[in-house]
């Protein structure tokens, strides 16, 4: 058990999960209070323990179950399971009352029909038995997935085989056209609704059974590390903005807002907690009154850090439109630690999208407004940096002063067109600072008709800005 904990622990921090030696501790002395043989107990006693975030929940359980994913008799893969026992007796009985006797199958699932199969299935999600429900996940999987030993072939494959093989589908219908007779006519709007909503919930659990019996045998068949190696997914704040999923993506949004609550609550303690300015020598001779004129206690005068005003030019082409889409709603979203925001995107042209996040309390609407209304087509819509920047230089350049922060969004992949760099070197001399941020991995930088390096001479610094972590990171430097 030592092991298999050390080995789970082990797989956590490589999937970017930050548990620390205390926790590691925490989390085996937690398990020692528990019954191991309660899968759920023990699965949430370390989760308490070693999950602090509620974003890395499906990492933490996507490890769990692939750990722990043969513990119990229920998790059996050699037929011996309670579930298919449960279903085992189902069948004895119903050929009893058919005067089958054992019949040719001798009362066991291995005899069933794909149409009995379909039948029992329909039963069981009907009642909403979990037991039937594993038992016949198993017996699908063993039946329609078709896994070979030693085949290197992903879970999803073997995912889709199976449930193609269900026609899962069309089960809603019959099972909403069951309830219907059990009434003995139609339903209210308000009942098949309800109705519908938790057949499809059972019908999304049964599809989890499945996805964790094939889980279960993958692990069985290529052991717990090297399929939690197969399965490990990079955490919200790790997953690259150029390369996320839609699923990704939702995610993303999900954890944007937490972040930017406690990066505002950070950069807030980070001015009111500033270093000390110089001395003050007219309060620090008034207190030296009470040590007869000795100033044994030095005053300090604090500075008053001003909040910087915020230039934001973005990329909205291509690719790295996610990038701009996540930077411009994290800036938007802590705009309260900042004098001034405005918003700038551009592709071949270039417009002022400050209005659209006025005009409404919902930052993606917004961004939807951006994609949708924003006058940033010049010629082709292909990437025009040089055009661009020369453009903004001669609509808004004057209106760049001392308390400027000009942060460039962007991998400068420019098409092979004139830079005119010209204009990020005057932006440095008027604004306080000019950053430029990148999301493509440095390696790429500077390669084909990316030219960041040109550009990056006549700024404060490139950063590679790649995810939510290292956009946090960044941000904090703002301050």
């Amino acid at each position: 058990m030592l092991d298999l904990l050390s080995g789970f622990i082990v797989e956590l921090r490589n999937a970017g999960l930050p548990v620390s030696l205390t926790e590691n501790l925490d989390a085996m002395e937690a398990i020692m209070h528990i019954p191991l043989e309660d899968r759920e107990a023990f699965k949430y006693a370390l989760g308490a323990t070693l999950v602090k975030n509620h974003s890395h929940w499906r990492s933490f359980e996507t490890v769990f179950e692939v750990y722990f994913s043969l513990r119990g008799p229920e998790y059996a893969i050699d037929g011996t399971g309670e579930g298919n026992a449960d279903l085992d007796e189902f069948m004895r009985q119903m050929q009893n009352l058919q005067g089958q006797g054992e019949g040719k199958g001798g009362g066991t699932m291995d005899g069933l029909t794909p149409e009995e199969l379909m039948n029992i299935l329909m039963n069981a999600l009907m009642n909403g038995d979990q037991a039937m429900m594993r038992a016949l996940a198993k017996q699908a999987v063993q039946r329609f997935a078709g896994m070979e030993p030693g085949r290197p072939v992903g879970g999803t494959y073997y995912l889709y085989r199976t449930l193609r093989n269900l026609d899962l589908d069309g089960m809603i219908d019959k099972l909403m056209e069951a309830s219907r007779q059990q009434v003995g006519g139609e339903l209210t709007n308000l009942e098949e609704r309800l109705e519908r909503d938790e057949y499809q919930d059972r019908i999304e659990k049964f599809k989890q059974e499945v996805e964790a019996e094939i889980r279960r045998r993958l692990v069985a068949d290529r052991g717990a590390e090297a399929m939690a190696k197969t399965l490990r997914k990079p955490l919200p704040e790790d997953v690259e903005f150029m390369h996320a999923s839609r699923d990704e993506m939702q995610h993303l949004k999900k954890a944007l807002q937490p972040l930017t609550r406690k990066l505002a609550a950070r950069l807030a303690r980070k001015r009111r907690h500033g270093r000390k300015g110089p001395l003050d020598f007219r309060n620090t001779v008034r207190h030296s009154l009470a040590y007869g004129g000795v100033p044994a206690e030095p005053k300090f005068k604090y500075p008053r850090p001003a909040k910087p005003e915020l230039i934001v030019v973005a990329d909205i082409s291509g690719s790295v439109a996610a990038f701009a889409r996540f930077t411009l709603m994290l800036v938007y979203a802590i705009s309260n630690q900042f004098s001034k925001v405005r918003a700038f995107v551009f592709i071949d042209g270039i417009d002022e999208v400050t209005e659209y996040f006025k005009k409404t309390e919902d930052i993606s609407e917004a961004i939807h407004r951006i994609n949708t209304e924003a006058d940033v087509i010049w010629v082709d819509g292909h990437s025009d940096y040089g055009h661009a920047f020369e453009v903004f230089w001669d609509k808004w350049g004057k209106e760049i002063s001392p308390k400027s922060t000009v942060m460039l969004l962007g991998d400068a992949r420019n098409n092979y067109h004139a830079s005119q760099s010209w204009v990020v070197k005057e932006m440095r001399a008027k604004a306080r600072h000019v950053y430029w941020l990148n999301p493509e991995p440095k390696s790429y930088w500077n390669t084909g008709d990316s030219i960041v390096g040109e550009y990056g001479t006549f700024t404060d610094g490139v950063y590679e800005c790649r995810n939510l972590r290292q956009l946090e990171a960044f941000v904090e430097k703002l301050a």
